[in-house]
């Protein structure tokens, strides 16, 4: 673990920040494409904004903003907006047509292994890069990720859902809200919280902040 988080940490900063600016655009066309998907689900199953607002514990003024692409929003939300949507959450990211359902496949074997030079999977949501850093399994409950957090963007509300969440600062700063109190992250803080206590974080910095993130349960 520690021999991870030091080849982390040698990364090349100065990279990082150039790419924030491309992760940016990205995340543009990312945000507009998961509120335009989170508007097409929700009509399928005939839900209203405050129908959905129901199902998912978020405002109707933020989900509209999500849907017209105005604010993004993180996997945390977004995963409840999928289980009351009945949509996995991939398919929030995919520009194609999402495929008939099917039965899912079988559960890989209960131990995985993920090399540094595997092809991880990578999400992009607003100003924020998600890199999964672990392979499904059955029985698994923790969700681990390298999260990369360009500098501004829109301040997330505060949300709570069900599970736990676990923050390492690699590099950067970070602002964590936990209840309404604002704690400033530097690199070796960390922060595990219920993840049921409403929470947002923020990069008010000029650089790009790494975390390594654990929450339950799976996003995915």
């Amino acid at each position: 673990m520690f021999d991870t988080i030091e080849q982390i940490r040698r990364e090349s900063w100065g990279d990082q920040v150039a790419r924030s600016d491309r992760r940016a655009d990205d995340g543009d066309s990312q945000q507009v494409l998961v509120g335009a998907r989170v508007r097409q689900f929700r009509t399928e199953r005939g839900l209203t904004l405050r129908g959905l607002s129901a199902q998912s514990g978020l405002s109707i003024g933020f989900l509209s903003q999500v849907e017209r692409g105005v604010s993004s929003i993180g996997l945390t939300a977004l995963n409840s907006l999928a289980k009351a949507l009945d949509r996995p959450v991939p398919e929030f990211f995919s520009a194609d047509e999402p495929e008939p359902r099917s039965e899912p496949a079988a559960a890989p074997p209960h131990f995985t292994l993920t090399r540094r030079d595997d092809g991880a999977t990578q999400y992009v949501s607003g100003q924020t890069t998600y890199r999964m850093l672990s392979d499904r399994g059955p029985d698994l409950v923790l969700e681990p990720m390298l999260v990369h957090i360009a500098p501004g963007g829109r301040r997330e509300e505060s949300y709570g859902h069900r599970g736990e969440e676990f923050a390492y600062v690699v590099h950067g700063e970070l602002l964590y809200e936990v209840d309404g109190v604002e704690h400033r992250l530097l690199p070796g803080d960390s922060v595990h919280l219920r993840s049921s206590v409403p929470h947002r974080l923020y990069n008010d910095t000029d650089e790009v902040t790494t975390v390594v993130s654990v929450v339950t349960p799976r996003l995915f």
